[in-house]
């Protein structure tokens, strides 16, 4: 399937911006405007990753992941010399900044919602950890403070240096940018927040952006999430911890998140909820940071506490100090490390564990790592999804702007559904329904046929073995006249065999029924399909699916009656298969008669083809039982001959009504329907017609 860089813009705006219908050209139109300007700066991106630029994805390949091609980000970070500049900024490679901004570009697009999970530091902790305080360290900036749950929602980070010494910020949410700067942003997110989640003290899952541009800052994209509370308090939620660990949980369980857990030095961190909560998803602690704060509060046993690492910190301790009250924050590192290189018991942890520069690097680095690990099955479930959501744009309708088009359209839906029918109904061939054995339809029928002519089958058993021939005496008795004894009548014979008839004439009858209700939901299946598109047209195409069934179904039952009445009227038949069950029926009279006029008088006798039989009560009639025994086996002959020929007939009738269903009927009735085609587009303007899913 030709994709190609196209198809693949095309893609996203199906998947990330909603479903391209009516009304909504002009806006996907100015979208697909805007990613082909991308994909022409995606140039020197795919030249960063290490992608050829030569390496050119045309409209007409078949789309493959180009991944393969990428140098790994673990590579290039083994280029890449870690240091620390002013104060935070790690030397950040020009090939790695594009791709952390296309993680971020895919954040916005809400790539998640697809299923696709994205490379995310979150950043949990319990209430009043000193989360926030490492926050503001790292952006160089004021977050909001007080008493409770300060962030009500998530707070997604997004911090990126800049040569400019004139910092930019700004807040992204509910599809709107709000400018602010250093002074205000505090105050910007209360009023973002409480847009958001409300004035109460709520929170939401919604998230909120928040940009910084600045001198100095890390490269880094983080979502801060509510502390942890388990009390609710001020006016809070009662289930306010539930609401908390829902969105932490919703963050931090995909593998390709990495979570920040900030931890308190004043206290046991085992008992910390947020060790809990991280502990649940990530059992190893592989993609679990540690940051500990207040380290200047209780110093007494910190080094132990990093050190012996009793929950399971796989990423790592960084011990901090907060910035205290009106501190700079260049004062304020200043401060942390005479803190780290003078106390007496804090000198004693290993640099590469304290210090907000420490931290920043660590975040940068894991970050980078995380991308390059995540990075290649991000870009093959993006092509899955493409090649598939291609597929799907692909089977969209057009627009219509005549009834010339329309027409067009219509007999084309009306043709596949012929050729899927004639498939599934007339050739056997369920290539289009592999997995539904419902429809595969010509074996379904023979099972019909089949149960229905075992149904016939076992209504031809001759009854209770104590009563044999009685049956046929007694007509017998009624049956005779002035003339010859030694002769058959035919009243008999026909009135024998209308009584069977009209025993088992129901079976027929319920099976036309059967029949046509299994073909009405194959041919509604088949054309529901082909018209899925067009919903303006499955209802009268519905209708006229149902008329056109009700209408098989009486010609059916119609040429089950007339059978029925056929075979009451006489007896007929050309197979030389009934004389010769009959003569073969007949072989078992002498043996018959010898018992009936036996000296010992049995009471039982076998007879061939009916089994054991009581005789006992035929002594009674001597002058009329050999006659009743030759009329019993002429009937059970004949009889055979009736229950296959109305096997025969109905699956002759069955295959001539399917032929004619889909070769003929079906269209006519579809284009013939009062209620259909022409009169659907006689009410609505052709040029503002659209149909569309």
């Amino acid at each position: 399937m030709a994709v190609g860089w196209w198809g693949r813009e095309l893609w996203v705006m199906w998947v990330f911006g909603g479903r391209w219908g009516g009304g909504n050209g002009n806006r996907w139109r100015h979208k697909l405007k805007r990613w082909r300007c991308r994909r022409r700066q995606s140039g020197d991106l795919r030249g960063r990753i290490g992608l050829d630029r030569s390496t050119n994805i045309s409209d007409d390949e078949e789309y493959s992941p180009a991944i393969d091609n990428v140098q790994p980000l673990s590579v290039v970070l083994e280029e890449i010399p870690l240091s620390v500049h002013a104060p935070l900024v790690m030397s950040y490679n020009d090939r790695i900044r594009p791709l952390l901004d296309a993680v971020d570009k895919l954040r916005r697009l809400k790539v998640t919602q697809e299923g696709i999970q994205l490379p995310t530091i979150v950043v949990v902790g319990d209430q009043s950890s000193g989360k926030s305080s490492v926050l503001e360290s790292l952006a160089g900036i004021n977050l909001p403070r007080g008493q409770g749950i300060c962030t009500r929602v998530p707070l997604i980070m997004r911090l990126q240096h800049q040569p400019d010494p004139h910092p930019e910020l700004f807040l992204e949410f509910h599809d709107k940018t709000v400018p602010t700067d250093e002074a205000h942003v505090s105050n910007a997110i209360n009023e973002a927040t409480k847009e958001i989640a409300g004035d109460g003290k709520g929170i939401s899952h919604t998230p909120l952006t928040l940009v910084v541009k600045k001198n100095g800052v890390p490269d880094l994209t983080m979502v801060d999430l509510p502390g942890i509370t388990r009390v609710p308090v001020h006016g809070q939620p009662d289930d306010i911890y539930e609401q908390i660990s829902a969105i932490i949980m919703e963050y931090i369980k995909p593998e390709e998140s990495i979570i920040l857990n900030v931890l308190s030095a004043t206290v046991d961190f085992p008992t910390c909820e947020s060790i809990r909560m991280s502990q649940h998803v990530d059992k190893t602690g592989s993609r679990t940071l540690a940051v500990v704060t207040k380290a200047d509060k209780a110093p007494e046993g910190l080094l132990e506490k990093v050190t012996a690492d009793d929950v399971n910190i796989g990423l790592g301790y960084v011990c901090v100090r907060n910035r205290i009250g009106d501190e700079s924050y260049e004062d304020a590192r200043i401060e942390e490390a005479r803190l780290f290189n003078t106390h007496p018991l804090l000198s004693k942890i290993d640099k590469s564990m304290v210090g907000i520069p420490v931290l920043a690097q660590k975040l940068v680095q894991i970050q980078a790592i995380s991308i390059s690990k995540c990075l290649p099955d991000i870009v093959r479930e993006i092509g899955d999804k493409l090649n598939t959501n291609v597929l799907e744009l692909k089977k969209m309708p057009q627009k219509l702007f005549s009834i010339a088009e329309a027409m067009t359209v219509f007999m084309q839906i009306v043709g596949s559904s012929k050729e899927s029918l004639r498939k599934i109904l007339i050739r056997g061939e369920f290539d289009e329904y592999p997995d539904e054995k419902k429809m595969h339809c010509t074996a379904r029928l023979a099972e019909i046929l089949n149960h229905y002519s075992l149904e016939l089958q076992n209504s031809a058993e001759n009854g209770s073995s104590e009563n044999f021939l009685m049956e046929e005496i007694r007509v017998l008795e009624e049956a005779k006249g002035i003339w010859l004894p030694n002769f058959l009548p035919r009243t008999a014979f026909l009135m024998i065999l209308r009584r069977k008839v009209m025993a088992i004439c129901g079976t027929p009858i319920e099976f036309v029924a059967k029949v046509w209700n299994y073909i009405e939901t194959a041919l509604l299946t088949v054309l529901m399909y082909h018209s899925e598109n067009y919903p303006q047209l499955q209802s009268c195409t519905r209708r006229a699916a149902q008329n056109l069934i009700a209408k098989m179904k009486e010609r059916s039952t119609q040429v089950v009656m007339d059978m029925v009445e056929m075979e009451k009227l006489t007896d007929y038949t050309c197979d030389p298969e009934y004389m010769t069950v009959w003569r073969k029926l007949m072989e078992n009279q002498t043996v018959f008669d010898e018992v009936m006029n036996s000296p010992q008088k049995p009471r039982k006798m076998k007879i061939v083809g009916f089994g054991e039989i009581e005789v006992e009560h035929l002594r009674l009639h001597p002058n009329i039982r050999d006659q009743a025994f030759d009329l019993k086996m002429r009937i059970t002959a004949y009889w055979k001959i009736v229950l296959k020929r109305m096997v025969d007939s109905m699956a002759l009738h069955l295959q001539l009504s399917i032929q004619m269903l889909v070769n003929k009927d079906m269209e006519m009735e579809i284009v013939n329907e009062p209620h259909g085609f022409q009169s659907w587009w006689d009410r609505n303007d052709a040029r503002r017609i659209t149909i569309s899913c």
